[in-house]
Parts: C-alpha cells; sequence; structure tokens
C-alpha cells in the first residue's frame, strides 16, 4: 500500500511539472497559433501550413499530456481518501498509483528532450568491428536488440539497409524506427557496443571480446532547412537482391546516389554515398534515398554542434564522440555496463531482448542533469 509520503510527492511532482511546462501559457499559445489555422489563405503556402499545424499539434500533445497525469494524480488522491473509508481496494489504489506514476515519469523525460531534432524519427545504423564471425554476430544480436525495443514501445521500424556477414551475423544495417521522440530516446546509444563472451564460434571456448559501432541521427523533415544542390547528385540504378519474389532479380528498381558534399567551414569535399532497396518501386526507393541524403547532411553539419559539446565535456553523457566505447556487454557475468553514468544492470537476457528503456531513461536523466549544471556556470 502507498503511504501518504508517496501521494503528497506524486502530488508535488505533478504541481511542478505544470509550473515548469507553464501549461497556463501553452493554452493561451495554443489558442493563437489555432486561430492563425483558420484565416482564408492558410494553405497557400503549405510549407508554412505544415510548419504552423506542427507547431500546433505539439502544443496539443504537451496540454493533453499534462491534463492525463493532473487526471491521474487527482483520482489517485480520491482513492486514496476512499481506501481509508473502507470502499476501495488496497491493489486498486496501488494499481493507480503505478499508473500515475508511469504517466508522470514519462512526460518528466519527454520535457528533458528539447532540442528540436529530439521528437523526430531516427536513423540507426550497426557496423559490426573487427573480428569476423564473432563480431559479426554481435552486430546481429544489437540489431535484433533494437528492433525488439521499436516494437515494444510502440515504434515502426524498417530494415532500410543489410549487408549479411560472410558465415553468419551482419556486416551492417540500417533501421529507420518511426514514433515520437524516436531520436531522443536512441541518440545516447551512439557510439562503440564491447561484447565479452565465451564465442560459439571458438572451437577451443575461449573468451572472447568483440565490438560494433552504433549510429545515430534524425530523420529530418521539412520543417529543418537542408540546403542539397540537386547538380552535385549522381544516381545509379541496380537490381535488388532478397526477398520480394522474381521482380527483384529482374527490374533495377535499386538506386544509388552519389552527393559531392562541400563542408561549410573547410571547404573540403566528400562524396556521400546512399543506397535503398526497401521497395520494388524505383521512384519511391529514390525518394526515400533522398529523405536519407538529407539526414546524412544534417548530421554532418550537426556535428559541429556535437563537437563543441565534446570540448566542454569529458566525462558527461553526450560528448558526441561515436567512438567512445560506452556500454560493455559482460555474459561470463551476466551483466551490462554504461561507462558514461556507470550504471550496471544485472539482467542481461532480458536487455538483449530489448528492455533497455530503463538505461535510456537514467541517460536522458543524467544528460539533463549535465546542461543544468553548464547552464549554471
Amino acid at each position: 500500500m502507498i503511504t501518504i509520503e508517496q501521494l503528497k510527492e506524486v502530488k508535488e511532482r505533478t504541481e511542478s511539472l505544470n509550473r515548469y511546462l507553464d501549461i497556463d501559457g501553452k493554452k493561451m499559445q495554443y489558442e493563437e497559433e489555432q486561430l492563425r489555422t483558420q484565416d482564408p489563405g492558410f494553405w497557400e503556402d503549405a510549407k508554412r501550413a505544415e510548419a504552423q499545424m506542427k507547431l500546433v499539434k505539439g502544443l496539443e500533445k504537451w496540454i493533453k499530456g499534462y491534463a492525463a497525469v493532473e487526471t491521474l494524480a487527482s483520482e489517485l488522491e480520491t482513492a486514496y481518501e476512499f481506501f481509508r473509508e473502507e470502499l476501495v481496494s488496497e491493489a486498486e489504489v496501488d494499481e493507480l498509483y503505478a499508473r500515475a506514476l508511469t504517466a508522470l515519469e514519462d512526460l518528466e523525460l519527454k520535457n528533458m528532450l528539447r532540442r528540436e531534432e529530439d521528437s523526430m524519427d531516427t536513423v540507426l545504423k550497426i557496423n559490426s568491428g573487427a573480428g569476423g564471425t564473432e563480431a559479426q554476430d554481435w552486430a546481429q544480436m544489437l540489431m535484433r536488440m533494437y528492433m525488439r525495443w521499436a516494437e515494444t514501445n510502440g515504434y515502426r521500424c524498417v530494415v532500410s539497409n543489410l549487408l549479411e556477414g560472410d558465415d553468419a551475423g551482419i556486416k551492417t544495417c540500417t533501421l529507420e524506427i518511426q514514433g515520437e521522440y524516436a531520436y531522443g530516446y536512441l541518440k545516447s546509444e551512439n557510439g562503440v557496443h564491447r561484447l565479452v563472451r565465451v564465442s560459439p564460434y571458438n572451437a577451443q571456448g575461449k573468451r572472447m571480446t568483440s565490438f560494433a559501432s552504433v549510429f545515430v541521427t534524425p530523420l529530418v523533415d521539412d520543417s529543418i532547412e537542408i540546403n542539397i544542390e540537386t547538380a552535385r547528385i549522381s544516381w545509379d540504378t541496380f537490381r535488388s537482391s532478397g526477398a520480394g519474389g522474381q521482380n527483384v532479380n529482374k527490374v533495377e528498381s535499386g538506386v544509388r546516389a552519389r552527393y559531392m558534399w562541400r563542408n561549410p567551414l573547410t571547404g573540403v569535399e566528400e562524396e556521400i554515398l546512399i543506397e535503398c532497396t526497401e521497395t520494388r518501386d524505383q521512384p519511391k526507393n529514390k525518394e526515400r534515398a533522398l529523405a536519407r541524403l538529407r539526414t546524412f547532411i544534417y548530421d554532418k553539419e550537426h556535428q559541429k554542434y556535437l563537437d563543441d559539446i565534446a570540448s566542454k565535456r569529458k566525462t558527461m553523457v553526450s560528448t558526441g564522440d561515436r567512438s567512445a566505447k560506452i556500454r560493455t556487454y559482460n555474459y561470463p557475468q551476466g551483466r551490462i555496463t554504461d561507462h558514461r553514468i556507470n550504471y550496471t544492470i544485472y539482467n542481461l537476457s532480458a536487455f538483449m531482448d530489448g528492455q533497455i528503456q530503463d538505461c535510456i531513461d537514467h541517460l536522458i536523466v543524467a544528460e539533463n542533469a549535465e546542461r543544468m549544471k553548464e547552464s549554471e556556470l
């Protein structure tokens, strides 16, 4: 049974979130922005209209999200009083407390994901490290882990690129994970993931260490301006492979885009190569390849921001260093350790089955604490 202190904590955190989110201010802003959508010429500028609708929907989500938390907190307080009068059971109060706390923590976490790109879909790429079959098997294990996380949390996950290993596993794969705050939740997965286990591919049964790199970028939409010079794009088509029937071997539905990107800071040019074989429709593949190119360019230009953070943060969560070893998965000891926050979990099988949200939550809280500390300096 919950205590009166736990009840007070939920009430206080709910009231604090109201002030922090400025819900009253958001309600006023929502009404003002909603009125703008009723202008007769609103849709004459489609791009501007879409940006306005995105703003309105964003405000609406915060207002409705807080309203749901406030309702649960109020119902919990009422249920607690009813329990004291023996009108409801202890189990009913505990169940309502769990729901209220979950909704409250979820909104608090989303409030910590404040950057514009945090609410976007994400592209997650996994590359196996040196080590042959063992490393390639490890890359596939990570792919399954992220796909299971996406499935568990109601995200849509699409394998947009996959290169299988020589004997087992994969050499590389690219996942598109679509849903609200997909990038915000997964951005801390950037870095090198280390596996320690007795390898099933080693005849002598030796303990081996393998590595895989994970790269996470937001899948940018039209609300973010990305300058692409179409004259710098060259296109190739090729026959896809894999599932899809005989059509994949007869029609050149796969597309390959080559783009000469110029670094705006140094002027140095670099070729960006994008391949897409997701569908059997070449125009659709081309459209998706362009979307991925936009994401790639955004990531390149966004890296300066990450480098600036890295110069200030030495032991912090989001250093932007994608070569940093961020986490060790130790099978002999049955534990996972995130080295950035010194956080250890002794439930390896569940973690590898996609139950990584608790670790993600700790990383978001740690990064938010770092950001607040920086603002005080």
